[in-house]
């Protein structure tokens, strides 16, 4: 997975601002609304990759720190050449994070592409802090089976094409249509969080729900917060260059 991202980095923004019509600027923007709500003390931007829904949260959220982290090193060098502050190396299942030390963790199309799902989540419940809230925003597929049935051909057939000739790497966007199918949706995500010890509110379909935003909070009292510092003593820091 690394490798499949490390070989797009360069095209992967132009690749989703063309497949998408535009329409993930608008997603974006509304996530980072809905994070901004929760006025959030700081904020983990996990999967971050080249840094796009980081950018939008810092401008919905003036004056509120945004750590971004991804495993991808060619990715995280796109987000330090658009100026995020602040960006870390990190696996999304072993966090190099203290307990409780985020307000708000935001995962955007990124969750569907770990190991595991609910070792993903538990991780992100460590790391937020007691009331804290998380956002998962990634593809679904429409519950209208009529519009379900026309997505998944532009999915499987045309998308594939499409991308192949942005990013000269077809195969990384034939795994995007196998990961769409398998990932877990609308009230098979609500019952993961929920699996992860998070409250979910009800998911919110975008664009006749070919993507969704889901949001949960952590319950209070369940870590207590550090004395200080993010970092746990495992000689990760965070990078306003290279990560």
């Amino acid at each position: 997975m690394r490798g499949t991202f490390s070989s797009i980095a360069r095209r992967y923004d132009l690749a989703n601002h063309c497949l998408s019509g535009g329409i993930d600027f608008l997603w974006r923007a509304r996530a980072a609304k809905i994070v901004a709500s929760w006025r959030p003390g700081r904020v983990l931007d996990l999967a971050t990759g080249s840094g796009d829904l980081a950018l939008a949260i810092r401008r919905a959220c003036p004056g509120t720190p945004v750590v971004g982290a991804d495993f991808c090193v060619p990715m995280l060098e796109i987000a330090r050449d658009k100026s995020v502050p602040a960006l870390v190396q990190a696996d999304a299942l072993a966090l190099p994070f203290r307990d409780g030390v985020f307000g708000a963790v935001s995962v955007a199309f990124g969750l569907r592409n770990m190991a595991s799902w609910p070792r993903a989540i538990a991780e992100i419940a460590r790391v937020l802090e007691p009331g804290g809230r998380l956002l998962v925003m990634d593809f679904a597929l429409p519950q209208n089976p009529i519009l379900r049935g026309a997505y998944r051909i532009y999915l499987h057939r045309v998308l594939p094409v499409l991308a192949g000739l942005l990013t000269r790497r077809p195969d990384a966007y034939e795994y995007l249509a196998e990961s769409i199918e398998k990932f877990p949706r609308w009230e098979n995500m609500t019952c993961l969080l929920e699996s992860g010890g998070l409250r979910p509110a009800a998911p919110v379909p975008l664009a006749t729900g070919i993507a969704a935003i889901y949001t949960a909070q952590k319950p209070a009292g369940i870590f207590p917060h550090p004395v200080d510092g993010i970092f746990q003593n495992v000689g990760i820091s965070s990078s306003g260059s290279r990560a």
